[in-house]
């Protein structure tokens, strides 16, 4: 099974480390400016989910949504969510710990884009 999203080891230590502070978290990517160009990480009961957003899958246990409008321009990669040095967005839960979420990306190959049914432009 192609994963849409997957996570570096980097990423699933922060996540297990963020758990133990805020319990249950969620991710999403919304796209948009300032702090939606990364991906952001939430406790869970304190981010809500809209309607026109997409589940991508999990890294580390941790559901991840992206936007509509976002994962319409990215559906041809697989994102990878990385960590790096530095401030990130000003509410996710990772920004005390000097560290940020970073997302990258690669292109599907044509056998992948045909198991997940994307069209092969």
């Amino acid at each position: 099974m192609v994963e849409k999203v997957r996570a570096t080891d980097e990423t699933i230590a922060l996540i297990q480390k963020l758990e133990k502070k805020h319990g249950p978290l969620i991710f999403h990517q919304s796209g948009g400016c300032c702090d939606g160009s990364s991906p952001m990480c939430f406790p869970k009961d304190e981010f809500r989910v809209g309607k026109s957003d997409r589940y991508l899958g999990e890294i580390g246990g941790t559901p991840f949504y992206i936007a509509k409008d976002q994962y319409e321009y990215w559906k041809h990669t697989q994102l990878i969510i990385d960590v790096v040095k530095g401030r990130g967005g000003m509410f996710s839960v990772e920004g005390p710990e000097g560290v940020r979420f970073l997302l990258r990306s690669r292109v599907f190959t044509e056998k992948e884009r045909e198991e997940l049914q994307l069209s092969v432009n």
